[in-house]
């Protein structure tokens, strides 16, 4: 701005200036007065006049350009637009053309116009001096300077408001007032306590890198600049942490929540003390109630066992039709065929076979051969049903040799059958459990075995060898293995199949399993069907997932096993604890019989 001095109150005289001439007095002159204006015009080139193109480092650019207002948030259209209106009218030609003086080179003040562009046009640039813009204000208000905690809003807002340009994050959470929920509230000092400013220094460096005579010069100047840079840096944030550190001491709604806090603590304790005071009157209570709800456990398992009992028969009973239908669906098929023979003696033996494969055959692999002989290709039916009778002789074939072998070694040695000890049903149990529990391949199988029996049943004498001898016979003896074994084939075909039950063969007995499985789940909240790879991976995973400390853990489990209930869930969990623990343990045993 410039100023014009105006006179008044101050008498003026006037005089010729010649010898014996009288002085007269004509009026009163005002006093001195500064009048602030705007420059224009000449007044205006005067002004840019002043600027000096050597020291464009401390000039404004903004204000160069005519953007003060918009400063650092001026786009790089309203930059250009800008320059460019600069240049029509300060251009060294276009002012000569007027008849103003121009200086010659980097002396002439549109040396600072170019100059102003060619920083604020370049977005590095402008990073760069937005970062020391002159009429930011890096002020912190002081923490114990309120006069009351009344007016804390309208003192830190704005402040956090013109520093959050400095955010390399666009969405900056804002202060809030009282009635911002405290949750808001912690997350903006939590994103001031961390923030990540883009603020940097560069553009007050001393000396430029390029102005080095070599290498080595370069390298102490550029040295230089980045210790200063880092200095700043460093101050920078010392502000930044110290403005988050006296708004958290003047909030209200911090000191709000402490006390909140405490008196919630407060609260809690009463009601510890008043629990304890009710524990006593409550004891016998919680005894008869845990009563009752033993009995009613009871009697609910009771119900269960039975309701799983006639699923299992019904599944059972499912499961003989099933054979039945598919035995049926091959003698009539290979009728038809009339069973691949031209001659008598040929169609009987083949007749005979059949038969077999029938009484023999697993449910899957009869499935597996009626898809082969129905699929209406003769060639191939015929390949597949002497192909099916081929493997069912090598089958039987490696049994008795199998079983000729087991002869063998149990006739010599101390595994005859005279010197075979008596096996009780629970160590026949627990021998099962075992070979299931400790598979092929487990070091010192059949001694860790041994240990597993003698810790479930005190009084076994049992070793390795009466284990193992017992275990082949289980093995060439035992139907309800076999039994197991057709189940579990029935179970894996149902599975397979029930994407298809829009078109089954005899679709009643499919649906049939579904409903009963259905009305289990509904009545018991458990799924008797036994836990595939596909559940026992998502379980394990969920287990990793959500560990012992997560709120309503079983709850999101079960949600990531969605076929199976949080009380599947939780039993399958203490199953798995038992056999680890129990495998564990037998295997120390064996380790320390061994030793020994």
């Amino acid at each position: 701005m410039l100023f014009m001095n105006m006179y008044r109150s101050k008498k003026y005289a006037c005089s010729s200036g010649v010898e014996d001439d009288t002085t007269a007095v004509f009026g009163w002159i005002s006093s001195a007065v500064k009048v602030r204006f705007e420059p224009i015009g000449r007044w205006y080139e005067a002004l840019c006049l002043r600027l000096d193109p050597k020291e464009w480092k401390n000039q404004d650019h903004y204000a160069v350009l005519g953007l003060s207002r918009l400063r650092y948030k001026a786009t790089d259209e309203q930059i250009k637009r800008a320059y460019k209106k600069k240049v029509l009218k300060h251009h060294p030609d276009k002012r000569k053309a007027r008849g103003l003086s121009v200086r010659d080179g980097e002396d002439d003040y549109f040396t600072c116009i170019t100059r102003a562009y060619e920083i604020l046009g370049t977005p590095l640039k402008k990073r760069s001096f937005d970062s020391v813009d002159p009429l930011f204000d890096d002020l912190v208000p002081q923490g114990n300077c309120l006069p009351n905690k009344d007016n804390f809003y309208e003192v830190f807002r704005p402040v956090f408001e013109t520093n959050s340009r400095w955010s390399t994050k666009k969405r900056v959470p804002q202060l809030g007032d009282e009635n911002t929920p405290f949750s808001e509230v912690n997350n903006f000092y939590s994103f001031w306590y961390e923030f990540d400013s883009w603020r940097e220094y560069s553009y007050l460096d001393e000396e430029e890198k390029e102005k080095g005579e070599n290498r080595e010069e370069r390298r102490w100047i550029e040295k230089q600049n980045k210790a200063t840079r880092q200095k700043r840096k460093k101050e920078e944030v010392a502000r930044i942490r110290q403005l988050v550190d006296n708004a958290y001491a003047c909030d209200p709604r911090i000191q709000k929540y402490k006390d909140d806090e405490r008196e919630k603590k407060l609260a809690q304790k009463r009601a510890k003390q008043e629990a304890a005071r009710q524990k006593a009157e409550e004891e016998e209570k919680k005894k008869q109630q845990a009563l009752e709800e033993e009995r009613q456990k009871r009697e609910k398992e009771e119900e269960e066992a039975k309701a799983q009992a006639a699923v299992l028969k019904k599944e059972k009973e499912a499961q003989k039709k099933i054979f039945k239908r598919e035995r049926k669906i091959l003698r009539t098929t290979m009728k038809d065929f009339e069973y691949f023979a031209t001659e008598e003696v040929e169609r009987v033996a083949n007749m005979a076979e059949v038969e077999r494969l029938a009484d023999l055959l697993s449910l899957t692999r009869l499935q597996k051969l009626n898809e082969a002989v129905t699929s209406g290709d003769k060639g191939k039916a015929k390949g597949a049903f002497h192909a099916e009778v081929e493997e069912m002789k090598k089958e039987i074939e490696r049994e008795k040799l199998s079983q000729l072998e087991a002869l063998k070694k149990h006739s010599s040695g101390d595994g005859s059958q005279k010197n075979r000890k008596v096996w009780s049903e629970t160590e026949v149990s627990m021998l099962i459990k075992g070979v299931n529990l400790f598979p092929a391949g487990t070091k010192d199988r059949w001694e860790v075995i041994a240990s597993f029996i003698k810790q479930h049943v005190t009084d076994s004498n049992k070793n390795a060898k009466d284990v193992l001898a017992k275990a082949k016979d289980l093995q060439k003896n035992d139907m309800a293995l076999k039994e197991d074994a057709q189940r579990n084939a029935f179970q894996n075909f149902e599975k397979e199949h029930q994407k298809s039950v829009a078109k089954p063969k005899e679709g009643v007995v499919s649906e049939r399993f579904e409903s009963i499985a259905e009305q289990q789940i509904r009545e018991t909240g458990t799924n008797p069907a036994p836990w595939t790879a596909e559940e026992q991976k998502s379980l394990e995973q969920s287990l990793k997932t959500f560990p012992a400390n997560t709120p309503d853990r079983w709850d999101r489990i079960a949600e990531s096993v969605p076929s199976r209930s949080k009380k599947d869930c939780m039993k399958r969990y203490k199953e798995l604890v038992e056999l680890v623990r129990a495998k564990k343990a037998a295997q120390d045993a064996a380790a320390k019989e061994k030793k020994s």
